[in-house]
């Protein structure tokens, strides 16, 4: 049962960290210039269920594609960990939030809620490179449960987070960047983890059987 409860504590962490709802906020208010607090809710709602529906597909099937294309889940675990540590890079010098602005000024759609807010905003490469990480690391019903689960829940704080948007504004770009810096130094030793146990599995690093 503490296996358990720890695994959940790390999918709920890695799914938060890489999702970031509080440095969407301000990205998701640029996208929704002078629109009312309803017309806001239901763009949010409709972001987060079409993130909701291809997270979904990674988490079902996205490891049976990785062996259809050869590719271990070790060595997948490797690679989708330099990949979040970029993103945690990214995130603790402030580029990753700069890069959601010029996706944000590029779309000239009068509604956001596919692109770019679901994706790639939500529903993106590191989410999706940390689903079938986590789904891989506890194969079976259980695992794809809290996996599920676990990201459902971080969808409706995204989605209540992004409705409450123009709240979040008054912690100031500061408190923003504070947030979003800590977030990243969990996913950099998040991702360090994927990593280490990814070479475990070749026989290098600590574990290595």
């Amino acid at each position: 049962m503490e296996l358990d409860t720890a695994y959940t504590i790390t999918v709920l962490v890695t799914m938060f960290v890489v999702m970031d709802p509080i440095a969407i906020a301000p990205v998701f208010l640029a996208l929704t210039p002078g629109m009312s607090n309803a017309q806001r809710r239901r763009i949010a709602w409709r972001a987060v269920s079409v993130a909701g529906f291809v997270l979904a597909i990674f988490a079902l099937a996205g490891e049976a594609v990785l062996t259809f294309i050869g590719i271990s889940m070790p060595a997948f675990r490797v690679a989708g960990g330099i990949l979040l540590f970029l993103t945690a890079i990214d995130m603790l010098f402030d580029r990753r939030t700069k890069r959601r602005k010029d996706r944000a000024d590029e779309d000239d759609h009068d509604d956001p809620s596919v692109f770019p807010i679901a994706i790639p905003l939500i529903a993106g490469p590191g989410s999706i490179a940390s689903i079938i990480l986590l789904t891989g690391e506890k194969p079976g019903f259980e695992g794809l449960a809290t996996v599920v689960v676990m990201t459902v829940f971080t969808l409706a704080v995204m989605a209540v987070t992004l409705q409450a948007s123009g709240q979040l504004e008054r912690i100031g770009k500061t408190g923003i960047n504070v947030i979003t810096r800590l977030l990243g130094m969990l996913l950099a030793a998040l991702s360090v983890q994927f990593v280490l146990d990814g070479l475990a599995a070749f026989g290098f690093g600590p574990g290595a059987g």
